[in-house]
């Protein structure tokens, strides 16, 4: 149906002589004189108003609803005043993803995102706003794959609502819009000397735990999580089939990241090393909720244990037993009286999955077991990160070639 242009100051009259005459109506003079007024696809009259000498503006506003309707690409202007925050928290609720990765991305927003954006109507976003977003972040010292993930989430919530008809186009797929930079630092992994340096500082009862990041390439939640019936000593075989992590700020055990489950090879000396941990330190029946704060409980025997019975925490163990591990090691200053030990992100437990992916590629282990093994869904992002570390094939193609050709041609005289 064809919207038209109102004059709430004047109406229509036939007069005496027939003739149509312009009468001034009782709103004459007060308020919006010019209402334009259309019918939108949902079947509902939708208006919008405009003063006095702004009735080609109104004729403009109406004549581009209408081709936005023709092309398909209409918005309700309902549905592009509500704000960002309002969408967006909304969004994050019907997500259905892991508990803690929701909660992950509501902190993410709530801190980050609503300050700047969450005010908007989500029809009056423009690239522009982005940027300047994105420029905040940066200036807020929030850099990194930390902000790379925000800003995902961001653009994440404004294409859905792009579906949900709030607005025509998502900004941050302009092309004049760059996401946060992440430097793509090349992992350079451990030597076996330092490995083993760490190793024998840890203290006793977690010594084990550097066996299995190292030997068997699990991430630290897997290796606080590995219980006693995960390990399968007779066919060599290590079962990770859960973590132990933080949900809302309190312990429970999950399954791996991204619900990875796989079965890692477990060589003698690990096996050995764990045999001789638990005659040491026996397991102990520990009960946390599963995957959520107040999820059922669950009891495992775990392997690793506190010094008080119950399970590890990473914070102490991170800054009591690893970082103190790591200076008497030399990989990081001693701490001064008071302070703390120095930030080595790239010298967190993480550094063991990588000395593992190195020692199976320079032993000429194919990229795809590689990542089964790490749990990586995608062999394609172990090709990323570790590609660098594969030997180089020059050499083989040269000892390979030379053995074809030897002999086939008589020696020059």
């Amino acid at each position: 149906m064809a919207g038209h242009v109102q004059d709430r100051w004047y109406r229509n009259e036939i007069g005496p002589d027939g003739k149509a005459r312009k009468v001034k109506t009782e709103r004459y003079g007060s308020g919006q004189r010019y209402r334009a007024r259309y019918v939108g696809p949902d079947g509902t009259e939708k208006s919008k108003s405009f003063p006095d000498r702004q009735k080609r503006l109104a004729d403009q506003w109406l004549a581009h609803i209408e081709a936005d309707m023709a092309r398909g690409q209409y918005i309700d202007p309902r549905a592009a005043r509500i704000t960002f925050q309002q969408y967006a928290e909304r969004w994050v609720a019907t997500q259905g993803a892991d508990p803690n990765t929701q909660a992950s991305t509501e902190s993410q927003l709530r801190l980050h995102a609503f300050p700047y954006l969450g005010s908007r109507p989500l029809g009056s976003f423009q690239p522009a706003h982005i940027r300047d977003w994105v420029r905040q972040l940066q200036e807020n010292g929030i850099r990194g794959s930390y902000a790379r993930t925000i800003y995902s989430n961001v653009r994440a919530a404004l294409s859905a609502a792009v579906d949900d008809g709030h607005l025509p186009r998502n900004p941050c797929a302009a092309r004049s819009v760059r996401p946060p930079t992440v430097d793509n630092k090349r992992v350079v992994p451990w030597t076996p000397e330092r490995v083993f340096a760490v190793r024998a500082a840890m203290p006793e009862r977690y010594q084990a735990m550097v066996d299995l990041g190292g030997g068997c390439g699990l991430r630290q939640g897997e290796i606080l999580g590995v219980a006693v019936d995960a390990i399968d000593f007779e066919s060599d075989t290590l079962h990770v089939v859960q973590q132990l992590k933080l949900s809302r700020s309190k312990a429970v055990f999950a399954p791996p990241k991204g619900g990875k489950l796989r079965d890692v090879p477990l060589p003698g000396p690990v096996a050995d090393a764990l045999r001789a941990h638990m005659k040491r330190f026996p397991p102990v029946e520990i009960t946390l909720p599963w995957k959520v704060a107040d999820g059922p409980p669950v009891t495992k025997r775990l392997i690793f244990t506190g010094p008080r019975g119950g399970h590890v925490w990473r914070t102490s163990l991170n800054e009591e037993a690893w970082k103190r591990a790591l200076a008497s090691a030399g990989v990081i200053p001693e701490r001064k009286p008071g302070e703390p030990y120095t930030e080595s992100r790239e010298n967190g437990m993480h550094a063991l999955r990588h000395f593992y992916a190195s020692v199976l590629l320079d032993a000429g282990e194919n990229i795809k077991a590689l990542a089964e093994y790490l749990g990586h869904s995608d062999p394609g992002l172990t090709l990323r990160v570790y590609a660098h570390l594969m030997p180089s094939s020059q050499e083989r193609t040269r000892k390979a070639v030379a053995a074809v050709f030897e002999g086939a041609y008589a020696p020059v005289r």
